[in-house]
């Protein structure tokens, strides 16, 4: 796997993964919501730490800087 993820994109993706888990923990989304959100912020907290988003390969997206 090659990273594809810059440090603004993986910070981004943490941020808002922070922001779903306070959103459940206090009780502003519940369900089936709940659970597809908490899903997101895995794969999102997921991605950040592997620095490769599967979803950019397809259509070769790389946020990080190229070296020269």
């Amino acid at each position: 796997m090659k990273k594809n993820m810059g440090p603004a994109d993986r910070i981004i993706r943490i941020a808002a993964a922070v922001i779903i888990a306070l959103l459940y923990y206090f009780n502003k989304i519940s369900g089936t919501t709940a659970i597809i959100l908490l899903v997101i912020a895995s794969v999102f907290i997921l991605t950040s730490f592997i620095s490769f988003c599967p979803l950019y390969l397809p259509f070769g997206i790389s946020t990080r800087k190229k070296k020269e």
